[in-house]
């Protein structure tokens, strides 16, 4: 009598773990830019991602017809600030600076460097940051970002001018650095 009782119990348990390792798999990688472009660094976006998934995970019950992406996401954007608060941008050593471009090479390429971007990106500021992700990375709408980031519309507009402003005129980004550096 007691095996009837629990044998329904199970289903529903491995029912769930399956939905959830379904969504695990499709949206990790995803996951896992998001958190690289906010945080810029491949450990800490790790970290990010798994403690994302963690969380999405206890609370999988509760998302009864709702998109679970956009759940963890925003977990992921919450976590990012938090971990933001408690580091306040610490200076990182590294073995040896990276070189920025090789001579002779063509400005437009370094311009177009996906590493040149993220390492723009983290001259934002941390809101600044989120809204450009969300914005341009995620591909939501002005309204869409202030709901997953819990802020007002105007924000995200005053915020998201800011940033691109700054990204305009980062060294970084500059196609007139990169071609003096080149001579």
């Amino acid at each position: 009598m007691r095996r009837a009782i629990e044998a329904p119990e199970h289903d529903v348990r491995a029912d769930r773990d399956s939905q959830f390792q379904a969504f695990m798999g499709g949206a990790t990688q995803r996951l896992y830019r998001v958190a690289y472009l906010l945080s810029g660094d491949a450990g800490e976006a790790e970290e990010l991602t798994q403690h994302t998934l963690v969380r999405t995970y206890t609370a999988w019950d509760r998302l009864d017809g709702g998109d679970p992406y956009a759940y963890a996401r925003r977990i992921l954007v919450n976590l990012h600030s938090d971990w933001w608060r408690r580091r306040r941008k610490r200076e990182r050593p590294v073995p040896e600076v990276p070189e920025r471009t090789a001579p002779g090479s063509d400005p437009a390429d370094a311009v177009l460097d996906r590493t040149s971007l993220a390492r723009a990106i983290q001259h934002l500021s941390r809101r600044e940051r989120a809204v450009i992700v969300c914005r341009f990375y995620l591909d939501m709408t002005e309204q869409q970002t202030a709901a997953e980031l819990g802020v007002a519309l105007g924000t995200v507009k005053s915020a998201c001018s800011r940033a691109l402003r700054k990204l305009r005129v980062d060294p970084d980004l500059s196609p007139l650095a990169h071609h003096q550096e080149a001579q």
